[in-house]
């Protein structure tokens, strides 16, 4: 099928197995010999019966080399039908696969040589049972049917083939697109993993902190802080350790999602932490928040308590929730900026904005931060379907 498919991408013609070419043959020459005995019924005198006979045999013999060389092997069978009828079936089979292996144009050219072969055959040796006009219609006929099967059977062939090679392409297409989505979602877990590490040892290195400017404490609070210290660094542990679980398993699902009470529990674990948090929430039915919103919700103010313990220590720190159904959820975290430069106790990657940012994005908001009159401001503007 090279000419369907000229750069070679095509199906590939499978060999013929060696019961089915000798099988072929057989039939081939039981045909032959059948005509060759009708011709001599018909026309005894001609005294030609042994020829006929011996290319019914030949006709057989030729039809491995038929399957594997069509074209050529046509041509001669054609050629040496002048002759004998013997050689019809033969020079038919052939007819029937060019058409199927190089097409319409050059099996309609054999099949017109083939009907011409047979006009010379029929004046050389014409029928008395059936006039050449007669005799060539029938031929024509014949030729035509075998040059459409044989067309049927390869245009059959070639789309059986495409749909194979998108059945195939489908698959390699849905296998890359689950690959992709399995690494999109480790991102994700991984960005997890940022936000909630460094929320939670932000909030240990401030009780350390504590520990270590005011040794002078009374023993029950310093108890207490090293309890909480304790107690976090356990609970980072356990987060890690899940996180780090749910990467190497691509199929594991992720923890429970947050929930909107789960936002004052951040604020709480703030003013534990020692910081001044004032929270003003002004939202209308938040219980009806899309869980994706809230999820998005909650990592921005964690990343915006998180930012103010690090790079404005001891500075009071202003949140201010508002929104209704149908309109924007609108968060705003504010903390007074620090004059000069904050040691950190707590290394950062200094990406958590621009994945935070990315991440309200991706939910269909906008999320603006920098230094506004003094203050740091970070505003978070999430779409809230009505």
């Amino acid at each position: 099928m090279t000419d369907l498919f000229p750069d070679g991408s095509g199906p590939v013609q499978r060999r013929v197995p060696l019961p089915g070419a000798l099988g072929a043959a057989a039939g081939v020459a039981a045909l032959a010999a059948l005509a060759a005995w009708a011709r001599h019924a018909t026309a005894p005198a001609e005294g030609l019966l042994p020829l006929d006979l011996a290319l019914a045999v030949l006709g057989g013999l030729a039809v491995p080399l038929l399957l594997r060389y069509p074209l050529a092997g046509t041509l001669g069978l054609t050629a040496a039908a002048t002759l004998s009828v013997s050689l019809t079936p033969a020079a038919s089979l052939g007819v029937l696969l060019v058409a199927q292996r190089r097409g319409l144009p050059v099996a309609a050219a054999v099949a017109a040589a083939g009907v011409a072969a047979h006009a010379a055959q029929g004046v050389w040796r014409p029928h008395e049972d059936v006039s050449l006009g007669w005799w060539l219609a029938l031929v024509a006929v014949g030729y035509g049917a075998l040059v459409g099967w044989g067309v049927l059977l390869r245009t059959h062939r070639a789309l059986a083939w495409v749909l194979r090679e998108r059945a195939r392409r489908a698959e390699a297409e849905q296998g890359r697109r689950v690959a992709e989505a399995r690494m999109l979602e480790r991102t994700r877990l991984a960005r997890e993993m940022h936000d909630v590490l460094a929320h939670r040892l932000s909030l240990l290195a401030t009780y350390a902190g504590a520990l270590e400017y005011r040794p002078d404490s009374a023993p029950e609070k310093l108890a207490h802080a090293a309890g909480v210290v304790r107690a976090g660094a356990h609970q980072a542990l356990e987060e890690l350790r899940e996180v780090i679980g749910l990467l190497r398993d691509s199929d594991g699902a992720a923890g429970p999602a947050p929930v909107w009470a789960d936002l004052a529990g951040l604020v709480e674990e703030s003013r534990a932490a020692g910081a001044q948090v004032v929270l003003s929430d002004r939202t209308v039915e938040p219980e009806t928040l899309p869980a994706s919103v809230v999820r998005t919700a909650y990592r921005v103010l964690q990343e915006g308590l998180t930012n103010a313990r690090k790079h404005a220590p001891g500075q009071p720190v202003r949140l201010v929730l508002e929104g209704r159904p149908g309109q924007h959820l609108v968060l705003e975290v504010r903390n007074r900026l620090v004059a000069g430069d904050v040691p950190q106790s707590v290394p950062g990657s200094g990406t958590g904005l621009v994945g935070l940012t990315e991440r309200v994005r991706l939910c269909g908001g906008q999320l603006d931060h920098g230094a506004f009159s003094g203050e740091f401001r970070l505003c978070a503007r999430l779409a809230w379907p009505a």
